[in-house]
């Protein structure tokens, strides 16, 4: 099993095959407009761009379970990110990534990459999931992680 195996919607509710994704490194992001941090949808904008004609992608999850941080429609959520940040970047529908409804994808993610002293827990917004180009989850990065040091692991492997 790998991440090919799931199913995500798009901002616009169609749903999307994760197996569309396939032979791409990912990096799989639950992001947030009113966190404090927020501003590191810039830095990764930026691995974005330098990377994506590299076989590399990025993905984001809204989600509003960490102090109601990402209140607005999906359609408000892809404004601001492009207005703000100028996102090129996928941006999905909102989900949810701990709890009874947690989304199926981050489940996979979350057992296959355990957060610190094993937690199965998303800790806040931010939280990165780098995947390589066979599906399987490399490794996860913490909310405060700056993408610049997502940057240094991408270029050890690409």
């Amino acid at each position: 099993m790998n991440i090919y195996n799931f199913h995500v919607k798009n901002s616009l509710g169609d749903e999307v095959s994760m197996s569309d994704y396939e032979g791409k490194m990912l990096l799989i992001v639950n992001v947030a407009s009113e966190c404090g941090l927020t501003n590191q949808y810039e830095g990764l904008e930026g691995i974005y761009e330098d990377y994506k004609s590299k076989d590399f992608e990025i993905l984001g999850f809204p989600c509003n379970q960490f102090g109601g941080q990402e209140p607005g429609t999906d359609a408000e959520i892809q404004k601001f990110c492009q207005s703000r940040f100028g996102i090129k970047f996928p941006i999905f529908k909102k989900i949810e990534v701990n709890g009874v409804n947690t989304h199926p994808l981050f489940e996979y993610l979350k057992s296959e990459a355990p957060g610190l002293l094993g937690s199965k827990m998303i800790k806040w917004n931010f939280t990165k999931f780098l995947i390589g180009k066979d599906g399987s989850v490399l490794k996860r990065f913490g909310p405060r992680e700056d993408p610049a040091s997502i940057r240094v692991e991408l270029e050890k492997i690409l």
